[in-house]
């Protein structure tokens, strides 16, 4: 509990903690409002693939034109400044960085970024959790083998859902689910970027005030975005993706020890030790009072007398039998948390999450009847959404991961609804991250396990 005081300590020696972000979208923006109040960090660099974007965004939470420096990143890092350009390359491979945080929300330009920082000594936050989502153990054994580290960026939900599954752990309870919670009625599924503003609860005018990307937010409206960071979950917390995807059953925070346990005890998980996401919504669209939309929560067991003796006597809120429990976080703040990432990683040598395990993985899915020779427009699009499956399922019958659909060709008719396979596309892909998704892949156990630890 004194991450804050050690970040004052590093700045009043003027030995901050040197880092570079590549992206300024709208995660990177809100990072960059907080980091012009915080000691002991010197952003050393931005880099964006149009660097009038990141300026006008940096304008935009406070940063002055004396803060910024476009000469080189040498010149900022001796000066104090902040660099902005559109060289990646050069900022991964700058000496005096010590932390890179991959900001763009492309998952295939997200794993390039954060193998080439890997191989320069760099640790790596990274945000882009749909990189996280399809290889995620990959990118976590890349860094360890370089001596470096991975972590899951504070503020994005996953990552507040492992702290709590971890506390949980710690305290020595066992954790039944866990997970987040979202806006969710079946139809959102067929959503497009052009019609999410009017489910999301904004006005269009709201949207374009925050600079809000329409496919980006779709990705949450579709379901994508919650099988994207409930794999994440998964993978990071050592826990199960049902078999047939997530049933986003709807309640508020006090109706989650009821809903997460065990079907044979009244509740809707397959078994104990899953994820699952709750909906706000009931299923005539009807808002839930005091709903965990926004936030993340851990359901754990009392499977002692005295430990439901407690809970009793406590005055918790439990299922109606007591034996489980849930302790939650309402919010989370997206890129104004990322900072606690930061000093974690630089001042306590810890990742704020990371993936260990392949147990879950999010598969392409159609969102409308797709031809031979239509081009897959990833997550959030017109084309495909996400669904979670466990991973073992998911390699089995060759499904596509999501984040690998992008750009990509069909060369067969899908239908809607169903899955898209590796037989579905056009085979020739090669990029470093369909390269390291093959890796995982091979390292699926052929016999009869599972899961790929």
């Amino acid at each position: 509990m004194n991450l804050y005081r050690q970040l004052l300590e590093r700045g009043e020696r003027d030995d901050p903690i040197r880092i570079g972000m590549i992206g300024a979208g709208k995660f990177g923006t809100m990072f960059l409002a907080q980091a012009l109040r915080l000691p002991g960090i010197h952003l050393i660099g931005v880099v964006d693939l149009v660097p009038d974007n990141a300026l006008s965004n940096m304008e935009l939470v406070g940063w002055s034109a004396e803060q910024v420096c476009q000469s080189s990143l040498a010149e900022a890092a001796r000066t104090g400044r902040t660099y902005i350009g559109d060289d990646w390359e050069a900022l991964v491979a700058c000496p005096q960085i010590d932390i890179v945080i991959e900001c763009t929300g492309n998952p295939v330009a997200a794993v390039r970024h954060c193998l080439r920082a890997f191989e320069e000594g760099k640790d790596v936050i990274n945000v882009t959790v749909e990189a996280d989502a399809f290889c995620g153990v990959g990118l976590s054994r890349r860094a360890a083998s370089s001596g470096v580290k991975y972590s899951m960026a504070y503020g994005d939900q996953p990552a507040l859902a492992c702290e709590l599954v971890d506390w949980a752990r710690t305290c020595g309870f066992k954790v039944v689910a866990a997970g987040r919670g979202h806006k969710w009625l079946p139809h959102y599924r067929q959503s497009t970027p052009d019609t999410v503003w009017d489910h999301w609860g904004l006005t269009r005018e709201q949207a374009e005030r925050g600079r809000l990307n329409p496919k980006m937010f779709n990705a949450f409206l579709d379901g994508s975005k919650p099988a994207i960071e409930s794999a994440a979950i998964a993978n990071a917390a050592g826990l199960d993706a049902p078999e047939n995807g997530l049933l986003f059953p709807p309640g508020g925070i006090d109706d989650i020890p009821n809903l997460m346990r065990p079907k044979s005890e009244g509740g809707v998980l397959e078994r104990k030790g899953m994820v699952e996401v709750a909906s706000c919504l009931t299923r005539d669209g009807s808002q839930i009072p005091h709903d965990i939309r926004k936030g993340v929560w851990v359901c754990f067991e009392g499977d002692t007398e005295y430990l439901r003796n407690c809970f009793e006597e406590y005055k918790v809120v439990t299922d109606e039998s007591g034996r489980y429990m849930c302790n939650y976080k309402r919010w989370h703040l997206i890129g104004l948390e990322l900072a606690y990432s930061v000093a974690s990683l630089a001042l306590r040598d810890e990742a704020t999450g990371v993936p260990a395990e392949f147990r879950a993985d999010v598969a392409a899915i159609a969102k409308r009847d797709l031809a031979p020779g239509e081009l897959l427009d990833g997550e959030g699009g017109f084309t495909v959404s996400g669904g979670l499956v466990p991973a073992a399922r998911s390699l089995k019958q060759g499904l596509l991961p999501l984040g690998l659909a992008h750009g990509i060709r069909l060369v067969r008719a899908v239908k809607a609804g169903s899955p898209v396979r590796w037989e579905d596309v056009d085979p020739a892909i090669d990029n470093e991250a369909f390269r390291l998704r093959k890796e995982i892949e091979g390292l699926h156990l052929s016999d009869g396990n599972e899961e790929v630890r």
